[in-house]
């Protein structure tokens, strides 16, 4: 299958439209329906009906593939590309609470060790930084989130071509102003918590991926900048479950441990296999040891 054929399959699925499919793409919509077709004719069935716009069963079974295979495509371009690449060259990429002092010490390391080493730090969510590293646009991926103690994290897919190791784990607080009343809990419970006010921060710390439910927005930050929310806990807007050194290192802010249920902050280092003398395995491999 044509994988320009496969994105623009992919892109009317997503949109439901072959017009917004045809504005996304910058295509004629005759050029978005000519695709589908050829598709189509390459499958021997229908894959969406036209009125409405909807896949057929056919096309959704293909809809569950397409994107893992154009994935695995641009990761086999990157590993290509990256083997006849000149060395020196490092690109991580983080969610905005990913950074743990493990990664800060082992990333000083491999540059004092290499004063040429040319490093990027790029900040996205987890399903960017996720995406990234199997295609290869990214060295390293570090993408953090709450969970049980000793549990991995759950990791958006196309994840399955990477491999993870847990670098870094913390203790969950809840972040409140340190004249709240809560901050002189020794610990809560977050089902007591289902009347307060919280911060929704999708890039940051959504609080939607706590495992309570009940809990209510009080405000939205569409932010991804950790230090943000941290003020505007700290001003009294809302809670938040964050990682302790986090709330420790700022001066307006109490963390309350959380009582139930029992959670940590995870850091996680994903990777693509790297030949041995690549800095991304240095790194991974200094990681490695610190844990």
């Amino acid at each position: 299958m044509d994988p320009h054929l496969l994105r623009t399959f992919l892109a009317v699925a997503e949109t439901g439209s072959f017009s917004a499919a045809a504005r996304d793409l910058r295509y004629t919509q005759s050029a978005v329906s000519q695709h589908v077709a050829a598709l189509e004719a390459d499958l021997g069935t229908p894959l969406f009906t036209r009125r409405p716009v909807a896949l057929t069963p056919a096309g959704d079974r293909l809809r569950r593939h397409a994107a893992i295979l154009l994935v695995r495509l641009e990761a086999a371009r990157a590993d290509v590309t990256r083997a006849v690449a000149p060395p020196g060259r490092l690109v991580l990429g983080l969610t905005p609470l990913a950074w743990a002092a493990p990664v800060a010490t082992a990333l000083a390391t491999i540059r004092a060790e290499s004063a040429r080493l040319h490093t990027r730090l790029r900040v996205a969510d987890h399903h960017r930084v996720v995406e990234a590293v199997a295609t290869g646009e990214i060295d390293l991926g570090l993408v953090d989130g709450f969970t049980a103690p000793s549990d991995p994290l759950r990791l958006p897919e196309p994840g399955a071509g990477s491999r993870s190791l847990g670098v870094a784990e913390s203790p969950a607080v809840v972040a409140v102003p340190t004249s709240h009343p809560l901050a002189r809990r020794t610990a809560v419970d977050l089902a007591d918590l289902a009347d307060a006010y919280w911060i929704d921060a999708p890039e940051v710390a959504p609080f939607t991926r706590l495992p309570i439910d009940g809990l209510r927005a009080g405000l939205r930050y569409d932010g991804a900048d950790a230090s943000v929310l941290a003020g505007l806990v700290a001003g009294g807007h809302g809670l938040a479950v964050l990682p302790l050194p986090l709330v420790a290192s700022h001066p307006g802010l109490a963390g309350v441990p959380v009582g139930a249920p029992r959670l940590v902050h995870r850091v996680e280092l994903l990777r693509l296999e790297t030949v041995a003398d690549d800095p991304a395995e240095r790194l991974a491999a200094l990681l490695s040891a610190a844990t």
